[in-house]
């Protein structure tokens, strides 16, 4: 019996479990792939936007000589800080459902990579999976094939090729600006107007530098509604249509929060299905001792919590457990 599990090994669940066991609550972490899989997952040479204070859990100083560090630096950070601490981390272990049991106590089961069906059960539960490995389909012929991909990693396998890119936020500004180093012929296709107000302040004139050089080839107020073998076709918002030719799409349309685990144990949700019922000041969901914690708690734009402040989430957990314990401690 475990006074807390945790689902999901990113900074947020790896930040509740070392505010729990401060606490005196024995945690363990079921981690679908390995710790910080999301941030596996970024470009390999990706920057991030925070500053490492920022970043930074348990007090554990996270140091870089870079102003903003880079994603190899924080993958090995979370290691440390994971190692430092002792956690119990369930690794390549996918939580599948959550079931309440009449006592109040929590079954949550899972499947290791072996096969295998192992329950595990606590007193709590925080669901802190994050959301990158649940990316937005365009739900458009031709998004399965080989050629589409909605995680762009680096640019080398696209030297010298015909790329489109869907979207126009940072995601898809950092890997055109990557793309236009290995040589590649870039369409950049965004049904907006113009480009997302949030990209990072320092990438955008390099952008709009690189488009007025015709290095990237910018089509805005369109959108990609089928994918070919060898092209795209393209929907503008005057009802025009164009093909383009290219050898890869990079779908950069963003990911969002799985809630599959949420409603398995009767987690209520809001009126649109678009974020889950909580305290804010507790991070209780509607169900009694099952808590949400990082990006899962966001509405339908994933950017309301992000590490920075998903990092807190962890405390607000385990000082509301360990009060509602003295409370019935106190009550007996």
């Amino acid at each position: 019996m475990e006074d807390v599990i945790i689902i999901g090994g990113g900074p947020c669940g790896l930040s509740a479990a070392i505010e729990c066991e401060r606490l005196g609550l024995s945690a363990v972490i079921v981690e679908k792939y390995n710790i910080v899989q999301s941030i596996y997952l970024y470009p390999t040479h990706m920057q991030f936007f925070s500053t490492a204070p920022l970043l930074e859990i348990g007090n554990v100083p996270f140091s870089t000589p870079n102003d903003k560090p880079f994603r190899y630096e924080a993958l090995a950070y979370y290691r440390r800080v994971a190692e430092h601490f002792g956690l119990r981390v369930h690794n390549y272990e996918e939580a599948r459902e959550i079931k309440r049991k009449d006592d109040g106590t929590f079954e949550v089961h899972t499947l290791n990579r072996r096969g295998e069906a192992i329950v595990h059960v606590g007193s709590n539960v925080v669901v802190a999976t994050g959301y990158f490995d649940h990316p937005n389909y365009l739900g458009i012929p031709g998004e399965d094939k080989d050629k589409v991909t909605h995680y762009f990693r680096e640019a080398h396998p696209y030297t010298r090729t015909r790329v489109a890119i869907i979207g126009g936020s940072n995601s898809a500004v950092d890997a055109a600006m990557e793309l236009v180093r290995v040589g590649a012929h870039i369409d950049m296709v965004y049904r907006g107007s113009g480009l997302s107000q949030h990209i990072k302040p320092w990438v955008r004139p390099l952008f709009e530098s690189m488009v007025t050089k015709g290095h990237i080839t910018l089509h805005l107020e369109s959108r990609v509604n089928e994918i070919l073998d060898d092209s795209i076709r393209l929907i503008h918002t005057d009802g025009s249509t164009r093909e383009l030719d290219n050898d890869f799409v990079l779908a950069m349309t963003g990911f969002r929060p799985d809630r599959q685990l949420l409603t398995s144990v009767g987690v209520e949700m809001s009126d649109d299905m678009d974020k889950p019922l909580y305290d804010a000041q507790t991070m209780e969901s509607s169900v009694p001792g099952v808590y949400v914690g990082g990006v899962i708690a966001s509405g339908r734009n994933a950017n309301e919590v992000f590490i920075e402040s998903g990092r807190w989430h962890g405390r607000y957990i385990a000082e509301h457990i360990v009060s509602k314990q003295r409370g019935q401690t106190e009550g007996k």
